[in-house]
Parts: structure tokens; C-alpha cells; sequence
């Protein structure tokens, strides 16, 4: 097959955007052959649209037919492979375009990169406790619990289920600005000296901490973000992606180097 005159690479990027259906069949047929009823059945879309669109695909030199299935040629699986990285790309933006100003700056280290694979949790009007809900589920699956930051999991809804998960043997190192632990000791003393007790509870008291909160789990990490005008928890960005863990790793050393070494059951003298 003669490949069409080339045009401007924007014109076989907007071809393959035009229709939902383009870019998830060349990515098939990268994956292994397929019989054009195949393709057809996938796609959703009528015979003849797919007809049109593998004979454009063929244009290209984008795929080649043996016999009466199709496969995608080098130059073909070079173009899904950079679509597909597009749309990712698009499809994290998109999630986090309304919430990104709550998430650390990238003088921290923290990148849109590092979010790629991360489940995003948003809070909206119909459920705003969306990202704590979230944060217990993953508290639910560790044994091992770090914490810095403005602190979502010591506060309403959320401290009940973390003292109750390190009273059942989570270890946990928080990292709180001394109101945090005050406000604990104030509406459930009880719970809080029971917690302490358990021997699983570390907490550093730091009064300058990020206005964002970094968990470090057992699997993952999650970054919260909180609304400035009030204590609302806006998103949570949780992933186990290596690199998010290194830079969340990096944050919670640096505030632990710098918090005091007296314990916290002292601050009441």
C-alpha cells in the first residue's frame, strides 16, 4: 500500500482525535492481528466505519493485512504507543486540574509526573468526606503508618479509626504542629492515652510544617491537600509509583531531623 502525501503532523493527530474509536483500534492492533468483524465489534462503531478507518490506517502505512486479519506495522505501534502517552497525560491533567493548587509546589520536588498512575480522590459537594474515606481504606491495609503535616488522620472523622488501628498493633510516626496533639488530648483523652500506651505511637511536634500532608504506607503514599480557607481535605493523591515514594520519603526525613526529641507526653508540663 502507496502511503497518502504527508501533511503536517497535526493533521494524522487530529484524524486519530476526531473519533473515540481510532486511536483504541490501532492500539489493538498492536497488541496482535485482528479479522476486521473483530475490530468492528470492539470499537462500537458500524462496518463501514471501520472499513474507512483501516483503509486510512493502511494509507498511512500504519498496519498491513495478512490475509483477513490485520496487525499494525513498527511505524503504526510508534504512533499508538505516543497517543496512548497523550492521553494519559490529558487523562491525569484532567483530574487534577481543579485541586492542583492544594498539592505541594514543584520547589518541593513534587511533579505532575509523579501523580501519572496515582488514584486522585476529590472532594465534591455531593460526598466532601470523598478523600478521607479514601485515606481509612488505606490505613485499613497497613501495618506501618508515617505521617507529616497539617494532620488529616488525627482529626475528625479520622482519628477514631487510626487510634484503633495502632491500639491493634499499626506502628505508627506522626509528624504534628502541637495543636494537632492538643486537640486530640481535649475531645477523646481517653483514647489518646490508650493509643500512647500501646507502645505503637511516635509523635514529633514541629510548628512549621507544609500545608499539604505526605503518608507513607505499607504499598503507597498519599498526599493530602487542604482547602486555605478552612481544614477541609480537598484531594488525595495516592500511588505506589517509585518515584512518588522517594520524594515522599525526602519530605518526611527532612521534618524529622528537625523535630524536637522530647516526648510528646512531656508537652503538658
Amino acid at each position: 500500500m502507496t502511503s497518502q502525501t504527508t501533511g503536517p503532523p497535526i493533521d494524522d493527530i487530529a484524524y486519530l482525535a476526531r473519533s473515540e474509536h481510532r486511536i483504541p483500534t490501532l492500539v489493538a492492533l498492536t497488541a496482535r492481528p485482528r479479522s476486521r468483524s473483530e475490530l468492528w465489534e470492539m470499537a462500537g462503531v458500524s462496518s463501514s466505519t471501520i472499513r474507512r478507518t483501516l483503509t486510512e490506517f493502511e494509507n498511512r502505512d500504519w498496519i498491513r493485512k495478512e490475509e483477513y486479519k490485520y496487525e499494525a506495522t513498527p511505524l503504526g505501534a510508534f504512533v499508538a504507543t505516543a497517543m496512548v502517552d497523550v492521553v494519559e497525560r490529558v487523562e491525569t491533567e484532567q483530574k487534577l486540574r481543579d485541586v492542583w493548587e492544594y498539592l505541594p509546589d514543584e520547589e518541593s520536588g513534587f511533579t505532575v509526573d509523579l501523580c501519572a498512575e496515582a488514584t486522585v480522590t476529590v472532594a465534591d459537594a455531593d460526598d466532601p468526606y470523598r478523600p478521607v474515606n479514601r485515606f481509612i481504606s488505606l490505613l485499613e491495609e497497613t501495618s506501618e503508618f508515617r505521617f507529616a503535616g497539617f494532620d488529616v488522620a488525627m482529626l475528625e472523622p479520622c482519628k477514631d479509626e487510626l487510634c484503633a488501628q495502632i491500639i491493634d498493633g499499626m506502628h505508627a510516626e506522626l509528624i504534628n504542629p502541637p495543636r494537632v496533639t492538643e486537640y486530640i488530648r481535649s475531645t477523646c483523652p481517653e483514647l489518646f492515652s490508650e493509643t500512647l500506651e500501646s507502645g505503637e505511637l511516635t509523635i514529633r511536634l514541629h510548628d512549621e510544617l507544609p500545608s499539604y500532608g505526605v503518608s507513607i504506607l505499607d504499598e503507597r503514599v498519599a498526599i493530602s491537600g487542604y482547602d486555605p480557607d478552612g481544614v477541609t481535605v480537598r484531594v488525595l493523591v495516592d500511588t505506589d509509583a517509585p518515584g512518588a515514594r522517594d520524594w515522599a520519603e525526602s519530605v518526611y526525613d527532612t521534618y524529622e531531623r528537625e523535630t524536637p526529641t522530647v516526648p510528646v507526653e512531656s508537652t503538658d508540663e
